[in-house]
This record gives structure tokens, C-alpha cells and sequence, in this order.
């Protein structure tokens, strides 16, 4: 092939490929455009077929709002805003939801009442039914029914309709037991009250125990820091409530405090109901981080093994799984003359302890007992406590108690720097570190 052959044949060439590129991009801008036929809806909308690209790339034209029209597009299954409207009364009121919860202890039903975040309602008189049993009314209206004498067995518990309320429609089961385990009650913490729902002055008597002690304590109001006594003695320590009320812990550590047994709560002296300490947390908090050992107390009120089962119960509840250094103990002094227990013989007594600590005891914990040395030796059988620790409250310069003891408040007007006012100082002799 000469030389003007190629030259013709590499111009067609060149034609042909000018000719594909310019189809293409011909088809490409067709499309972009919206042009021609879209059997698939393209970049048409309904009523619009003159949709273009901008200059900022946006589609013009397009119906926006299309989707709305797709009956496909929402989920079907979700409920309209009148299936979630609160559920009214006939006279325009929002009905409440409540709960019904059931337990034994020992031969008996607890019942409460709870609304739907959990609290229990109080000022209504509710009335539960007890399967082949009888009905039960709520008389002073504080959430909580206590059943007693049922025989052991299986019962179902209904709560009677009540207007404005949305009662349960299934009853609850509950087993009545035979006899007393010494094991931590499950619900325990919807029987504990708070201050504001109780009388105070009726039902924390705690500080009007008036206990011979043969000596005024008042000549021992610092810290024991004598050789010999830190020679014989573990720790030195302070017991407190909400009596002591704010309290500097960084400044109590300081002054050579090493441990502290602190208040979690009480059973009230009239009411009978448990009721925690309101600075029991703040307090346990404050000494931890402070560096200070801590173990705690209860005032007892209990007049019966199930009572004690319950202090016992509301103790560990409280604790949930903060780890003590010190014993869980039961405070078994008087309540002033008027408590509920106060009349108690020391058969009885010795019992309720006994159940107390062996309820701890079996959460894995260490039980002691406080009392003074007349309690001990005229309220209390020694030689049927079953070994728990002994905290003895004697205000004399050296203890007449002829029994064995591991820790001993020596008076109940210490000073302190960090706490305002009068505090229990103690020695322990437990060789906790």
C-alpha cells in the first residue's frame, strides 16, 4: 500500500471513532437530561416531564412530596396517637396502673400496692383477697397489708377494683411458709419507708435509751490514744447516725479515727415500720473515701422472728454489694420506755437476735450484737447467743462486764473534730486491719 492508501485509511478510521464518541455522549446527555423514554420512572415524577439538572446539580421539577402518596412507605404496625392516649375515668381523670406484690416469711401474707414507677400508694384503702382465705383492707391506708395465722400452702391474692385505678386482672401467687428461713426476703426494699412518711419523734427513739451505767461518761470525751490502750487495743472508732448530722470525714480521719459503725436504719418504735437512716449512704460514702473502716448498725424494734427476718433483710438490701469491714450489728437497747419491744422478756429477746444475725449470717456477713452491761445482764440470755460478736456499752474506766466482748464504747459524749456536738468513741479488739 503506498503511502496516500494510508493516509486515507487512517482518516477513516479516525472518522469512525469520532463518530462512536459523539453517540455516546449524545445518549449520556439524554439521560442526564430526562429526555426520551423512562419505562422506569428515571428522574420523572408524575404530572412533570420537563425535569433538568442544574447548575448546582439539583433536580428541578421533581415532586418532592411523592412519597407521602406510597401506601407501602410507613409501617403499618405502629399504633396511632389514640391507642397512646392515657387511659381516662368517666369523669376525665387518668386512670393509674397498679402493681400487686405477695410474700411469706413465715406463716402469714405481705402484701403492697405499687403505682407503675414502682413507689408504693399510700392514702387509698385498698382491699385484697385471699383465695378461700377472706378479704383484707389496707384500714390505715399506708400500701401494705400484713395477713397473719395463714396456714402454710399455695394462695392466690387479688386486689378488689378500686375507681381511677387499673387493678391487676391476674392474682399473684404466694407460698406461706411453715416455718422461718433465716434467708434475705427478696421484695424486702418495698417495705422500707423514708422519714417524711413517718412520725419522728414517735418512731425513732433511739436517743432516749436511759441505761443504768453506774458512771458519768462525760469525763471520757477524747479519743483514747494512751500507749497501753493502742498497745491492747485493734482500732479506735466512732459509731454514728443522723443524729450527728453533717460530718466532716477527711477531718475525723485525721484525728486518728480507724473505723466507723454506722446507722443504716431503724424499725420505728410506734409504727413498726422499717425506715432507713436519711444519712446512712452519705455517711458510708464520706468515711470510705476518707480512708476510714466502716460497719454498720440497726435499731431493732422487732417483736417476733419475722420481724427480725426483715431488719436483717432490709440491712443487706441496703447494702447491695458494698463489702464492710466491721460486723453488721443489731441494736438491741430500749426505745425510752414506750417502744413496742421494750416490754420483751429476754427469752423472746435472745430469739429476735439470734434470728437477725443468723439472716446475716447466711448473706455471707458478720452479725454482732450492742447492748449495755444491764441489758446484757438482765435483758438478754448470754448463753444463747450463738457467737456472735459482742459490742458492750459501758461508760467507766475500765468495763465490770464479766463476759466476753470484742468491741467497747466507752462514751457517748466524745468529741471530735469533723462532728458537731456529742459522739460514741469505741475501742475494737476484732484485729480487723
Amino acid at each position: 500500500m503506498d503511502s496516500k492508501a494510508k493516509r486515507i485509511a487512517i482518516f477513516i478510521v479516525l472518522c469512525s471513532m469520532i463518530a462512536v464518541m459523539g453517540a455516546v455522549v449524545a445518549v449520556n446527555y439524554q439521560t442526564l437530561t430526562g429526555g426520551g423514554d423512562n419505562k422506569n420512572g428515571g428522574n420523572h415524577t408524575a404530572g412533570n416531564s420537563s425535569s433538568q439538572i442544574e447548575e448546582d446539580g439539583r433536580v428541578s421539577g421533581a415532586d418532592l412530596s411523592a412519597f407521602l402518596r406510597d401506601d407501602e412507605f410507613f409501617d403499618q404496625d405502629v399504633p396511632s396517637n389514640a391507642e397512646n392516649e392515657t387511659q381516662m375515668d368517666e369523669n376525665g381523670n387518668p386512670v393509674k396502673t397498679l402493681t400487686l406484690l405477695a410474700s411469706s416469711v413465715e406463716r402469714d401474707i405481705r402484701v403492697k400496692v405499687t403505682d407503675d414507677k414502682g413507689d408504693v400508694v399510700i392514702g387509698q384503702e385498698f382491699t385484697v383477697v385471699v383465695e378461700d382465705t377472706g378479704a383484707y383492707v389496707d384500714e390505715d391506708k399506708d400500701g401494705v397489708i400484713r395477713i397473719s395465722d395463714i396456714k402454710p400452702g399455695e394462695y392466690k391474692v387479688s386486689l378488689n377494683a378500686l375507681e381511677g385505678y387499673d387493678v391487676p386482672a391476674t392474682p399473684v401467687n404466694v407460698r406461706v411458709k411453715s416455718i422461718v428461713s433465716y434467708t434475705v426476703i427478696d421484695d424486702i426494699e418495698f417495705f422500707v419507708h423514708s422519714e417524711d412518711e413517718i412520725d419522728v419523734a414517735k418512731d425513732d427513739t433511739e436517743n432516749e435509751e436511759i441505761d443504768s451505767m453506774d458512771e458519768d461518761d462525760t469525763q471520757y470525751t477524747a479519743l483514747l490514744d494512751i500507749e497501753e490502750e493502742r498497745e491492747n487495743a485493734v482500732a479506735l472508732g466512732i459509731d454514728v447516725s443522723k443524729w450527728n448530722k453533717e460530718i466532716d470525714w477527711d477531718i475525723v480521719k485525721a484525728e486518728g479515727v480507724d473505723f466507723a459503725i454506722i446507722r443504716c436504719g431503724y424499725r420505728g418504735s410506734t409504727s413498726g415500720w422499717l425506715v432507713e437512716d436519711p444519712y446512712f449512704f452519705k455517711n458510708l460514702e464520706g468515711a470510705k473515701k476518707a480512708g476510714i473502716k466502716v460497719g454498720v448498725y440497726f435499731f431493732t424494734q422487732a417483736v417476733d422472728l419475722v420481724e427480725a427476718v426483715e431488719e436483717a433483710s432490709m440491712v443487706v438490701s441496703l447494702l447491695g454489694d458494698t463489702k464492710l469491714d466491721y460486723p453488721v450489728f443489731i441494736d438491741t437497747e430500749g426505745a425510752g420506755g414506750n417502744g413496742r419491744a421494750d416490754n420483751l422478756d429476754p427469752g423472746t429477746r435472745t430469739a429476735v437476735v439470734n434470728a437477725f444475725c443468723k439472716t446475716i449470717e447466711n448473706a455471707k456477713m458478720t452479725a454482732g450484737v450492742y447492748a449495755s452491761r444491764n441489758w446484757y445482764l438482765n435483758n438478754l440470755n448470754r448463753d444463747e447467743l450463738n457467737g456472735q460478736k459482742i459490742w458492750l456499752a459501758e461508760y467507766r474506766q475500765t468495763p465490770e462486764y464479766d463476759g466476753h466482748y470484742d468491741m467497747w464504747q466507752y462514751t457517748s459524749s466524745g468529741s471530735v473534730a469533723g462532728i458537731e456536738g456529742r459522739v460514741d468513741l469505741n475501742i475494737s479488739y476484732l484485729g480487723i486491719d
